[in-house]
Protein backbone atom coordinates (compact mmCIF):
# COMPACT_ATOMS: atom_id res chain seq x y z
CA UNK A 1 0.00 0.00 0.00
CA UNK A 2 1.38 3.39 -1.01
CA UNK A 3 0.47 6.54 0.96
CA UNK A 4 2.03 8.61 -1.83
CA UNK A 5 1.04 7.61 -5.37
CA UNK A 6 3.42 9.79 -7.36
CA UNK A 7 5.21 13.14 -7.49
CA UNK A 8 4.92 15.78 -10.20
CA UNK A 9 7.46 18.53 -9.68
CA UNK A 10 6.89 19.72 -6.14
CA UNK A 11 3.36 18.28 -5.96
CA UNK A 12 2.65 14.96 -4.26
CA UNK A 13 -0.55 13.01 -4.94
CA UNK A 14 -1.59 11.26 -1.74
CA UNK A 15 -3.72 8.13 -2.01
CA UNK A 16 -5.94 9.13 0.92
CA UNK A 17 -6.75 12.50 -0.61
CA UNK A 18 -7.43 10.90 -3.99
CA UNK A 19 -9.99 8.48 -2.58
CA UNK A 20 -11.68 11.23 -0.57
CA UNK A 21 -11.94 13.23 -3.79
CA UNK A 22 -13.45 10.24 -5.60
CA UNK A 23 -15.95 9.92 -2.76
CA UNK A 24 -16.92 13.59 -3.07
CA UNK A 25 -17.44 13.13 -6.82
CA UNK A 26 -19.68 10.09 -6.15
CA UNK A 27 -21.62 12.09 -3.53
CA UNK A 28 -22.09 15.00 -5.94
CA UNK A 29 -23.28 12.68 -8.70
CA UNK A 30 -25.85 11.03 -6.43
CA UNK A 31 -27.31 14.40 -5.45
CA UNK A 32 -27.10 15.70 -9.02
CA UNK A 33 -29.00 12.75 -10.53
CA UNK A 34 -31.70 13.22 -7.87
CA UNK A 35 -31.76 17.04 -8.01
CA UNK A 36 -35.27 17.30 -9.50
CA UNK A 37 -36.83 15.15 -6.77
CA UNK A 38 -34.86 17.00 -4.13
CA UNK A 39 -35.63 20.43 -5.54
CA UNK A 40 -31.94 21.31 -5.68
CA UNK A 41 -29.72 22.84 -8.34
CA UNK A 42 -25.97 22.60 -8.89
CA UNK A 43 -25.29 25.65 -6.71
CA UNK A 44 -27.25 24.31 -3.73
CA UNK A 45 -25.63 20.87 -4.11
CA UNK A 46 -22.19 22.47 -4.14
CA UNK A 47 -23.03 24.60 -1.10
CA UNK A 48 -24.35 21.54 0.73
CA UNK A 49 -21.11 19.67 0.09
CA UNK A 50 -19.07 22.64 1.31
CA UNK A 51 -21.04 22.83 4.56
CA UNK A 52 -20.69 19.08 5.00
CA UNK A 53 -16.95 19.40 4.40
CA UNK A 54 -16.70 22.09 7.09
CA UNK A 55 -18.61 19.96 9.61
CA UNK A 56 -16.59 16.86 8.77
CA UNK A 57 -13.28 18.66 9.17
CA UNK A 58 -14.10 20.51 12.39
CA UNK A 59 -15.84 17.53 14.02
CA UNK A 60 -13.20 15.03 12.95
CA UNK A 61 -10.34 17.14 14.29
CA UNK A 62 -12.19 18.14 17.47
CA UNK A 63 -12.89 14.54 18.47
CA UNK A 64 -9.35 13.54 17.48
CA UNK A 65 -8.09 16.18 19.92
CA UNK A 66 -10.38 14.82 22.65
CA UNK A 67 -8.88 11.34 22.28
CA UNK A 68 -5.81 12.59 24.17
CA UNK A 69 -6.37 16.27 25.04
CA UNK A 70 -3.40 16.60 27.42
CA UNK A 71 -0.98 15.26 24.82
CA UNK A 72 -2.26 17.48 22.02
CA UNK A 73 -2.65 20.58 24.21
CA UNK A 74 1.00 20.30 25.23
CA UNK A 75 1.99 19.87 21.58
CA UNK A 76 -0.43 22.36 20.02
CA UNK A 77 2.12 23.57 17.50
CA UNK A 78 2.56 20.06 16.13
CA UNK A 79 -1.22 19.49 16.21
CA UNK A 80 -1.96 22.66 14.23
CA UNK A 81 0.78 21.99 11.69
CA UNK A 82 -0.62 18.51 10.97
CA UNK A 83 -4.29 19.36 10.47
CA UNK A 84 -4.47 17.00 7.52
CA UNK A 85 -3.70 14.00 9.73
CA UNK A 86 -5.96 12.33 12.24
CA UNK A 87 -9.75 12.43 11.99
CA UNK A 88 -12.46 10.66 13.97
CA UNK A 89 -15.46 9.61 11.87
CA UNK A 90 -18.01 9.88 14.64
CA UNK A 91 -16.77 13.39 15.43
CA UNK A 92 -17.42 14.38 11.83
CA UNK A 93 -20.78 12.60 11.93
CA UNK A 94 -22.06 14.22 15.13
CA UNK A 95 -20.91 17.76 14.30
CA UNK A 96 -22.17 17.71 10.70
CA UNK A 97 -25.73 16.75 11.73
CA UNK A 98 -26.58 20.06 13.51
CA UNK A 99 -24.84 22.00 10.73
CA UNK A 100 -27.08 20.33 8.16
CA UNK A 101 -30.17 20.78 10.35
CA UNK A 102 -29.49 24.53 10.43
CA UNK A 103 -28.77 24.67 6.69
CA UNK A 104 -31.94 22.80 5.70
CA UNK A 105 -34.11 24.84 8.05
CA UNK A 106 -32.74 28.04 6.50
CA UNK A 107 -34.25 26.88 3.21
CA UNK A 108 -37.49 25.54 4.63
CA UNK A 109 -36.63 21.96 3.70
CA UNK A 110 -37.55 18.93 5.77
CA UNK A 111 -34.42 17.75 7.56
CA UNK A 112 -35.18 14.03 7.69
CA UNK A 113 -36.38 13.81 4.10
CA UNK A 114 -33.16 15.40 2.81
CA UNK A 115 -30.99 13.34 5.16
CA UNK A 116 -32.03 10.15 3.39
CA UNK A 117 -30.16 11.30 0.28
CA UNK A 118 -27.40 13.03 2.22
CA UNK A 119 -26.86 9.71 3.99
CA UNK A 120 -26.26 7.95 0.68
CA UNK A 121 -24.00 10.74 -0.58
CA UNK A 122 -22.01 10.81 2.65
CA UNK A 123 -21.70 7.03 2.70
CA UNK A 124 -19.93 7.13 -0.68
CA UNK A 125 -17.33 9.51 0.75
CA UNK A 126 -17.04 7.32 3.83
CA UNK A 127 -16.65 4.03 1.91
CA UNK A 128 -14.03 5.35 -0.49
CA UNK A 129 -12.30 7.24 2.32
CA UNK A 130 -11.77 3.92 4.10
CA UNK A 131 -9.98 2.63 1.00
CA UNK A 132 -7.80 5.73 1.30
CA UNK A 133 -7.14 4.77 4.93
CA UNK A 134 -6.01 1.34 3.75
CA UNK A 135 -3.61 2.89 1.24
CA UNK A 136 -2.18 5.24 3.86
CA UNK A 137 -2.04 2.57 6.58
CA UNK A 138 -4.06 4.60 9.09
CA UNK A 139 -6.90 3.03 11.12
CA UNK A 140 -4.95 -0.21 10.81
CA UNK A 141 -5.68 -3.52 12.48
CA UNK A 142 -3.94 -5.62 15.08
CA UNK A 143 -1.33 -8.18 14.13
CA UNK A 144 -3.14 -11.26 12.85
CA UNK A 145 -3.11 -14.49 14.76
CA UNK A 146 -1.14 -17.35 13.11
CA UNK A 147 -2.98 -18.79 10.12
CA UNK A 148 -5.32 -15.81 9.68
CA UNK A 149 -5.36 -13.63 6.58
CA UNK A 150 -4.09 -10.09 6.80
CA UNK A 151 -2.40 -7.28 4.89
CA UNK A 152 1.31 -6.52 5.15
CA UNK A 153 2.44 -2.87 5.02
CA UNK A 154 6.04 -2.28 3.98
CA UNK A 155 6.21 1.37 2.86
CA UNK A 156 8.20 3.39 5.42
CA UNK A 157 5.76 6.29 4.99
CA UNK A 158 2.79 4.13 5.94
CA UNK A 159 1.00 4.90 9.21
CA UNK A 160 0.54 1.18 9.90
CA UNK A 161 2.43 -0.43 12.78
CA UNK A 162 4.26 -2.70 12.80
CA UNK A 163 5.54 -2.80 9.23
CA UNK A 164 6.30 -6.16 7.67
CA UNK A 165 3.68 -8.12 9.63
CA UNK A 166 0.20 -9.18 8.59
CA UNK A 167 -2.46 -6.91 10.10
CA UNK A 168 -6.22 -7.39 10.13
CA UNK A 169 -7.68 -5.50 7.13
CA UNK A 170 -10.04 -3.44 9.30
CA UNK A 171 -10.24 -0.66 6.71
CA UNK A 172 -11.56 -3.11 4.11
CA UNK A 173 -14.08 -4.52 6.56
CA UNK A 174 -15.37 -1.03 7.36
CA UNK A 175 -15.58 -0.15 3.67
CA UNK A 176 -17.50 -3.37 2.95
CA UNK A 177 -19.97 -2.58 5.75
CA UNK A 178 -20.54 0.91 4.35
CA UNK A 179 -21.00 -0.44 0.80
CA UNK A 180 -23.55 -2.90 2.19
CA UNK A 181 -25.30 0.07 3.83
CA UNK A 182 -25.33 1.90 0.48
CA UNK A 183 -26.87 -1.13 -1.25
CA UNK A 184 -29.57 -1.33 1.44
CA UNK A 185 -30.27 2.40 1.16
CA UNK A 186 -30.64 2.29 -2.62
CA UNK A 187 -32.87 -0.78 -2.36
CA UNK A 188 -35.07 0.92 0.22
CA UNK A 189 -35.37 4.08 -1.87
CA UNK A 190 -36.43 2.08 -4.94
CA UNK A 191 -38.85 -0.01 -2.88
CA UNK A 192 -40.30 3.08 -1.27
CA UNK A 193 -39.38 4.21 2.23
CA UNK A 194 -42.06 4.14 4.92
CA UNK A 195 -41.14 7.51 6.45
CA UNK A 196 -38.64 10.34 6.07
CA UNK A 197 -35.36 9.50 7.79
CA UNK A 198 -35.71 5.73 7.43
CA UNK A 199 -32.93 5.42 4.86
CA UNK A 200 -30.44 7.53 6.82
CA UNK A 201 -31.18 5.80 10.13
CA UNK A 202 -30.61 2.37 8.58
CA UNK A 203 -27.16 3.59 7.55
CA UNK A 204 -26.45 4.76 11.08
CA UNK A 205 -27.66 1.44 12.52
CA UNK A 206 -25.82 -0.89 10.13
CA UNK A 207 -22.55 1.00 10.33
CA UNK A 208 -22.81 1.51 14.09
CA UNK A 209 -23.17 -2.23 14.71
CA UNK A 210 -20.43 -3.06 12.22
CA UNK A 211 -18.07 -0.42 13.60
CA UNK A 212 -18.50 -1.71 17.13
CA UNK A 213 -17.34 -5.15 15.96
CA UNK A 214 -14.43 -4.02 13.77
CA UNK A 215 -13.11 -1.70 16.51
CA UNK A 216 -12.15 -4.83 18.44
CA UNK A 217 -9.58 -5.59 15.74
CA UNK A 218 -8.08 -2.09 15.51
CA UNK A 219 -4.40 -1.73 16.31
CA UNK A 220 -4.01 2.05 16.54
CA UNK A 221 -4.16 2.41 20.32
CA UNK A 222 -4.00 6.23 20.28
CA UNK A 223 -7.69 6.43 19.37
CA UNK A 224 -8.59 6.45 23.07
CA UNK A 225 -10.56 4.29 25.49
CA UNK A 226 -13.17 4.73 28.21
CA UNK A 227 -14.22 2.83 31.34
CA UNK A 228 -10.74 1.53 31.99
CA UNK A 229 -10.26 0.24 28.46
CA UNK A 230 -13.61 -1.58 28.26
CA UNK A 231 -14.62 0.36 25.12
CA UNK A 232 -12.74 2.46 22.63
CA UNK A 233 -14.12 5.97 22.14
CA UNK A 234 -15.65 4.92 18.80
CA UNK A 235 -17.21 1.79 20.31
CA UNK A 236 -18.84 3.84 23.05
CA UNK A 237 -20.13 6.41 20.54
CA UNK A 238 -21.31 3.58 18.27
CA UNK A 239 -23.44 2.24 21.13
CA UNK A 240 -24.97 5.69 21.66
CA UNK A 241 -25.58 6.12 17.92
CA UNK A 242 -27.25 2.70 17.58
CA UNK A 243 -29.49 3.28 20.61
CA UNK A 244 -30.33 6.82 19.50
CA UNK A 245 -31.04 5.66 15.94
CA UNK A 246 -33.38 2.93 17.18
CA UNK A 247 -35.30 5.43 19.31
CA UNK A 248 -35.51 7.91 16.43
CA UNK A 249 -36.55 5.12 14.06
CA UNK A 250 -39.51 4.27 16.27
CA UNK A 251 -40.45 7.93 16.77
CA UNK A 252 -40.25 8.89 13.08
CA UNK A 253 -42.10 5.75 12.04
CA UNK A 254 -45.00 6.61 14.36
CA UNK A 255 -44.93 10.22 13.16
CA UNK A 256 -45.05 9.03 9.54
CA UNK A 257 -48.00 6.75 10.26
CA UNK A 258 -49.89 9.62 11.96
CA UNK A 259 -49.31 11.86 8.97
CA UNK A 260 -50.85 9.30 6.62
CA UNK A 261 -54.09 8.97 8.62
Amino acid sequence: MKPELFHIGGITLYSYGLFILLGIVAAFLHLYFNRVRLGMDVDSISELILWCGAGVFVGGKLFFFFEDPVKYWNNMGHFMSHLGDGFVFYGSFLVTLPVLYWWFRQRGWDFWDRMDDVGIAGAWVHALGKIGCLMAGCCHGLVCKPGEWGIVFRDSKSHAEPLGEALYPVQLWDSAIILLSIAIMYWLQRRGKSFSGQVFLLYALVYGIGRYITEGYRGDGERGFVFGGLFSHSQFIAILVVVGSMLLYGYLKKRGLRNTL
